[in-house]
């Protein structure tokens, strides 16, 4: 086998082995299932760290959409179609067995996998989304009057609710409905109901 075919082989081994049992799992266990020797696993990957952060761009960054940034802050739409678009292809890309249980098993140890990527959440959906609420609101700009936390954790409780969908699904094994593009439509809906309604209120309290 060509040393790249043998580091992808090695690479997509590891993304099915670390979703199964956890970064806890030990590289020799990795190797012992592929049928190899350990030390073939670090001819291609100097150490368990840089195998796991292989791993993060290749299950996490190369699934999310340079696209979706710039569609949060697209205000020739409504906010609720932009979060509608966003959370549909969001949950086509990240709905899926490894990613999940990568993201929850990363957030309980110490490597850094899932701050990094909420971290891209908050940048790129999060802050500018609720930006974006102000403006269709009429309410002061975000350079006049900052972001509060209350205001952002608005959109992360939209962010949850669609995200523990994954969670039911691929982490606790329990049903969820087939029709996620109508749930998610919903979740989008009734959440710009209750912001439109919430958002004046926060500025007024600070």
């Amino acid at each position: 086998m060509r040393a790249a075919d043998r580091e992808r082989a090695i690479l997509d081994e590891a993304i099915r082995f670390f979703a199964e049992r956890g970064f806890e799992g030990q590289t020799r266990e990795l190797a012992k299932r592929m049928g190899i020797t350990h030390s073939a696993i670090y001819r291609h990957f100097p150490s368990k760290e840089a195998l796991i952060e292989r791993v993060y761009q290749e299950v996490y960054l190369s699934r999310w959409s340079p696209d979706w940034g710039p569609l949060i802050r697209d205000r020739s739409q409504s906010l609720e179609t932009r979060l509608t678009r966003f959370y549909l292809g969001y949950v086509e890309r990240v709905f899926e067995y490894n990613w999940v249980r990568i993201f929850v098993s990363s957030g309980m140890k110490s490597f850094d996998i899932t701050g990094r990527y909420l971290d891209i959440v908050r940048r790129e959906i999060i802050e500018p989304a609720a930006a974006e609420l102000r403006h269709e609101l009429k309410l002061p700009d975000v350079k006049a009057q900052p972001l509060g936390e209350r205001e952002t954790e608005l959109f992360w409780g939209l962010h949850g609710r669609i995200f523990y969908l994954a969670i039911r699904k691929f982490i606790y094994g329990t049903p969820i409905p087939s029709d996620l593009d109508a749930i998610v439509r919903d979740a989008v809906l009734s959440f710009m109901d209750g912001a439109k309604a919430t958002m004046p209120k926060l500025l007024v309290s600070g």
